[in-house]
């Protein structure tokens, strides 16, 4: 039985305490935020406006939702991911933090797509998005409720490439901020969140040793780089596919071994994409993988593997371990499919430690006030988070860490915007 008024859809109030600890203890580790939190319940910065937030809903998550609360904001959440809540910690934020959410670990499409609804039921003024599908429902589904929205924030790549695209055929109806492209986001929420996050969730749902295996990764985007750089530090041995020349060029030059996905499937262990695209691996790869072979994605959607193309090759299937399906083949091998497709860092493990998280909601959190304060002058796009709120989030987290750096002379300034002094 619920505890409270609050409109929420979660699993059970009987798990909050322990969701309580987590947001707590994940609060520990997001300085950055803690500092914004205190500036935004003396400034009221967002005092009135109604957040609709779309994000996996985390202890992390749960510490941005607390600080635009204090700031003044009308929140409620929802999942970006049918398989990315943390149960506790929706509990939790419903029960002692008074944030309506409505997630629940496992949701059917149909319950995802209702608890998405009930966000655009919030009448949202701002968005926040973390994959775009809130966007997506308010541009089709709910057209009358854009009426109401003044902006929207997005925190990932995927989302931040299908607003560009709606922006692009002119269809995008209030200004967005891409905090994923953030250079105090991509840069390390991406690379070091993704890779350590990534592998945690392999190694959570198989208990394979990587140790001497061969660990494909398709993509050498940001997210490919760390997940990359984690799996060789696992002593795997590690092959990028990729489709762009520079960044194959890249992961050459790092010290990785580049080829095509075709011939890729034919030595891999273990598998993860991380491209933002679909079909990544396909029927054609699945027919040259080794029995055994274990298949993931860390990309947005679960579209990334060709699960209908996986399941129409398949004489059966069985969950063989929390989060593992074996698909038997109809020739006798067996591949291993992990969290249906879905983001395995969120599926298996808990996702990005919080003080990676600390700089992305930061960016989130300041690019929300960035917005309400100038929705008025800005025109129906996709646009970068400031440069001088990138710096002031990557300033508070080296002095979060005791961490001070050098700053240029009046005459290193002067030397560097200067054109007449040579040698």
């Amino acid at each position: 039985m619920a505890t409270t008024s609050i409109s929420s859809d979660v699993k059970g109030f009987e798990l909050a305490d322990l969701g309580k600890k987590r947001i707590e203890w994940a609060n520990q580790s997001m300085k950055v935020l803690q500092i914004i939190r205190k500036e935004f319940i003396k400034n009221q910065p967002l005092k009135g406006i109604r957040v609709s937030a779309c994000l996996h809903v985390t202890a992390e998550t749960a510490n941005l939702m607390i600080a635009l609360r204090d700031g003044g904001a009308d929140v409620t959440l929802c999942a970006s991911n049918p398989l990315s809540t943390q149960d506790d910690v929706a509990a939790s934020l419903v029960r002692d933090y008074n944030v309506p959410v409505f997630a629940i670990k496992g949701e059917d499409n149909d319950s995802y797509y209702s608890h998405i609804m009930a966000a655009v039921d919030h009448r949202p003024q701002i968005t926040m998005d973390d994959g775009a599908d809130l966007v997506s429902v308010l541009h089709t589904k709910r057209t009358a409720e854009l009426a109401n929205v003044i902006g929207g924030t997005e925190e990932t790549t995927t989302g931040v490439i299908r607003l560009r695209a709606m922006a692009k055929e002119g269809v995008l109806r209030y200004p967005i901020v891409a905090v994923n492209d953030a250079d105090t986001k991509h840069l390390f929420d991406n690379r070091y969140g993704t890779g350590q996050s990534t592998i945690d969730g392999i190694i959570r749902a198989t208990n394979f040793l990587l140790a001497g295996s061969k660990f494909v990764v398709a993509g050498y985007g940001w997210c490919g780089r760390g997940l990359a750089s984690r799996a060789r530090g696992t002593g795997a041995e590690v092959i990028v596919t990729e489709v762009d020349p520079t960044k194959a060029l890249e992961a050459v030059m790092d010290g990785f071994r580049v080829m095509s996905m075709e011939e890729a499937a034919k030595l891999g262990d273990v598998f993860c994409t991380v491209t933002g695209n679909k079909n990544v691996l396909a029927k054609q790869h699945f027919e040259l993988m080794k029995d055994g072979a274990i298949i993931s994605n860390s990309g947005h959607f679960n579209v990334e593997i060709d699960i209908p193309a996986l399941e129409k090759m398949s004489s059966s299937k069985r969950t063989t371990r929390t989060f593992v399906e074996e698909y038997s083949l109809k020739d006798g091998r067996r591949i291993n499919l992990l969290g249906e497709g879905r983001l395995i860092n969120l599926a298996a493990a808990e996702g990005h430690p919080a003080s990676v998280m600390d700089m992305s909601f930061a960016d989130q959190a300041l690019s929300l006030e960035y917005m309400v304060k100038n929705y008025a002058s800005l025109e129906k796009k996709v646009y970068t988070v400031p440069a001088e709120l990138d710096k002031r989030v990557a300033k508070l987290k080296l002095e979060s860490l005791g961490i001070k750096i050098d700053r240029l002379t009046s005459e290193q300034e002067e030397y560097l915007a200067s054109w007449n002094e040579g040698t």
